[in-house]
């Protein structure tokens, strides 16, 4: 079996550590580490996982240790534990704005170092992750961590690191703008007569229904638009008010302001 070390206990670990434990019980050994006690002791009740309070100790057997840190900490991290990782050891960091290159430049050591960015659907494995390892990479490398985060929901490869950060705006991101967008269309619903349950149901069944029939219909996004749009209809008075106030004009921005503060991360914390 493999050793799978991460260090941090936090949400996006949780995530990491159920697709594996679901899915790859038999082919990984996975220790966390963590500073918080409580959080080891639920990781270890509800996933069966090995606990460490020490980094120093679980990295020095590592063959993937993967870096589920914040961004600020991730110097600190590299600095302890530096000396005792092996160079055949596959470091995988998931910590928005930390380029691979200042990774190396702390390590200094010529590991192979991937970034993942899962997004919080992750904790119930239907996440998006976008992947980045520089050329160098084998494939049998790439393959093995493709499949870790395959076991969250759909993961993909980038060719350039900077593309991270399209990644973070579009995926990292965007659960929080579907989670906006529900928690005003559920208020509105209530305000129209429903009450918050049946606002509820009707329209998180509505979202994983129009979720489903993007994924498996042949008809783009635009045609299934036009399908429900029926001339003067109720559909049609609504997205009328969605041209009015322009609202592509304001996803764009907002997307691409998260995509502006993930580049300003990845200088803040590439120095």
């Amino acid at each position: 079996m493999k050793s799978c070390v991460f260090i941090g206990g936090g949400n996006m670990a949780s995530c990491i550590v159920s697709g594996l434990s679901n899915i790859h019980t038999d082919e990984y050994r996975i220790t966390v580490c963590d500073p918080n006690q409580t959080k080891l002791d639920i990781l270890k009740e509800k996933y069966n996982v090995e606990i460490c309070l020490s980094n120093n100790k679980a990295v020095k057997h590592a063959d993937l240790l993967i870096l589920a840190v914040k961004p600020q900490s991730i110097r600190g991290v590299i600095d302890e534990v530096k000396s005792f990782v092996k160079p055949s050891t596959v470091i995988i960091s998931v910590a928005a704005g930390v380029k691979t290159s200042s990774i190396k430049s702390w390590l200094e050591k010529s590991n192979v170092i991937v970034r993942a960015m899962p997004n919080t659907p992750s904790a119930v494995l239907c996440g998006a992750t976008g992947l980045y390892a520089s050329p160098e990479t084998s494939e049998k490398t790439k393959n093995q961590v493709k499949k870790i985060f395959d076991a969250l929901g759909y993961s993909c490869w980038v060719d350039d690191e900077k593309d991270i950060n399209a990644v973070i705006a579009l995926a990292g991101s965007s659960p929080a703008y579907f989670f906006k967008i529900f928690e005003i269309m559920q208020g509105i619903g209530q305000e129209l007569g429903l009450d918050e349950k049946k606002a509820f149901e009707l329209l998180i069944q509505t979202f994983i229904g129009s979720s489903r029939m993007i994924r498996e219909m042949k008809n783009t996004p635009a045609q299934l638009r036009e399908q429900v749009t029926s001339p003067g209809g109720t559909t049609e008075r609504a997205l009328n008010v969605f041209n009015k106030e322009d609202l592509e004009s304001i996803l764009r921005e907002a997307m691409h302001k998260a995509y502006e503060r993930a580049e300003e991360m990845s200088e803040d914390f590439s120095v």
